[in-house]
């Protein structure tokens, strides 16, 4: 880690532990005054970060909202705030990830990942949380921005990023008929965040 993310990281972690937005505001003017990019990437962050806790500080459950409720269920064509679901591109563990459309206040594509019904515990929201933490501090070109984050009606936490086209991983693997020294390659230039990985033919 370069010294410059160093001291980018202790600014932001000594900018949330004040009290109040305003606080924070004023501290990293102060100590960033003479770095602008530097002072608007920090801005973004706690923009961020405070997003991030009105997810958490929205789990508790609203009235009429119980394990006796109907499921509560997304699918092409439900809105979630400002996005409209088109189709489910991916699934894991504890999340579903769709292609939506961006309605206001613009209109775009992106990719909106939400908690699965029935996996919304404070422990995978924590998990939740932390990652999309740790994606809106990166800034690297060949890693998908996060745009924006909230929650549910329910409580149920999203966020947004870029939407990036393409096949899986593993589909592209098998489609190239890769040997396993060029999938490794390839995981390893996916982990390196590398902008174009090269893959190491086996002769």
């Amino acid at each position: 880690m370069s010294d410059q993310c160093k001291d980018e990281e202790a600014i932001f972690k000594a900018a949330v532990k004040l009290r109040t937005p305003p606080e924070q505001e004023a501290y990293i003017e102060e100590v960033c005054g003479d770095d602008p990019a530097l002072l608007a990437r920090l801005k973004s962050l706690l923009k961020a970060h405070d997003k991030g806790h009105a997810v958490l500080d929205a789990l508790i459950q609203p009235p009429g909202v119980g394990i006796d409720s109907p499921a509560i269920s997304e699918g092409p064509g439900t809105v979630i705030g400002h996005y409209k679901l088109l189709e489910r591109i991916g699934e894991g563990g504890m999340a579903v990830v769709y292609m939506a459309e961006q309605e206001r206040p613009i209109r775009r594509k992106v990719a909106l990942k939400i908690i699965k019904l029935g996996m919304d515990t404070r422990q995978v929201i924590a998990r939740f949380e932390a990652e999309r933490q740790a994606l809106a501090m990166m800034d690297h070109p060949s890693i998908a921005k996060v745009l924006d984050a909230g929650a549910t009606e329910t409580g149920r936490p999203y966020f947004v990023m870029e939407l990036v086209q393409g096949v899986s991983i593993t589909e592209y693997c098998d489609k190239n008929n890769l040997s396993t020294k060029d999938r490794l390659a390839l995981f390893l230039a996916v982990c390196n965040a590398a902008d174009r990985p090269a893959i190491l033919h086996s002769p």
